[in-house]
């Protein structure tokens, strides 16, 4: 991301978030930029996974407002947001396990394909060319992860990694403008990783798209990405460029204790 590129794209408002008397996320703000690759990070409890799910809408925080592109996020439902663009991996996979790659991506792609219901069962050649361009679309996104040799392959049998990149195709057939990836480089090894930063960074550049990341490996996040917003407890303790970030010593203390 160059200097000049400093157009807001999401401001987070002082968000609280409450489960009964656990205190999961604790007044936290943030502003991102759009292009940025934004890391969000913190120990295990620290309320980075909350905040994702306040941003795609899945919970509603008890205070504050999501500003999205001028818009009020607070308040819309999961659907609602995704229709607004943005798209989201999860910590947790939640593929189709028992389609194929395939068939795991044509499902979200089929969103922006409006369907023209007597169209589709006579076969009227704008119907099948609708058809061809989402199953084109679905192929050059399994081509971009990695995945285009194994696009008939059962999701479930797909390695740890490959399903990791599975969910980020999936994610980008809702045609995002900003991409929430929730631990992407869970269960890689250290040449996966490698690659998932070059991915990462080609997907924000070919499709001019703003990222947020959750991820534990924080080499990963270092290299990766422009800023970076720490949590612990559900606080905001750091908010800066990674080598800021880094020598932090609150940061430093949330991770490593006292000692």
């Amino acid at each position: 991301m160059t200097k000049h590129q400093i157009t807001p794209i999401l401001q987070l408002n002082n968000i609280t978030k409450k489960f009964g008397g656990l205190l999961a996320v604790d007044a936290v703000s943030f502003t991102v930029v759009q292009n940025e690759i934004f890391g969000l990070i913190g120990p295990n409890g620290a309320g980075k996974t909350t905040i994702f799910n306040m941003l795609s809408g899945l919970i509603t925080p008890d205070l504050g407002q999501i500003n999205y592109l001028g818009q009020d996020l607070t308040k819309l439902q999961s659907y609602q947001i995704a229709q607004r663009g943005i798209a989201r991996t999860f910590q947790n996979l939640r593929l189709l396990g028992n389609l194929s790659a395939l068939e795991n991506v044509l499902v979200p792609c089929n969103v922006h394909h409006k369907t023209d219901f007597l169209a589709d069962f006579l076969g009227l050649p704008k119907a099948q060319l609708a058809q061809k361009k989402t199953y084109s679309k679905a192929k050059e996104l399994l081509d971009l992860v990695g995945l285009s040799d194994n696009i008939k392959q059962q999701a479930n049998n797909f390695s740890y990694g490959d399903q990791r990149r599975l969910e980020i195709a999936r994610a980008l057939a809702l045609e995002p403008k900003l991409l929430l990836l929730d631990e992407p480089a869970a269960g890689m090894n250290t040449s996966e990783k490698a690659s998932l930063s070059d991915l990462i960074r080609q997907i924000r550049d070919q499709f001019n798209l703003t990222i947020i990341l959750i991820e534990h490996h924080i080499p990963l996040v270092m290299s990766l990405c422009e800023r970076i917003a720490v949590l612990d407890f559900g606080k905001l303790i750091s908010l800066g460029e990674p080598e800021q970030v880094k020598n932090d010593p609150l940061v430093i203390e949330a991770y490593l204790g006292n000692e």
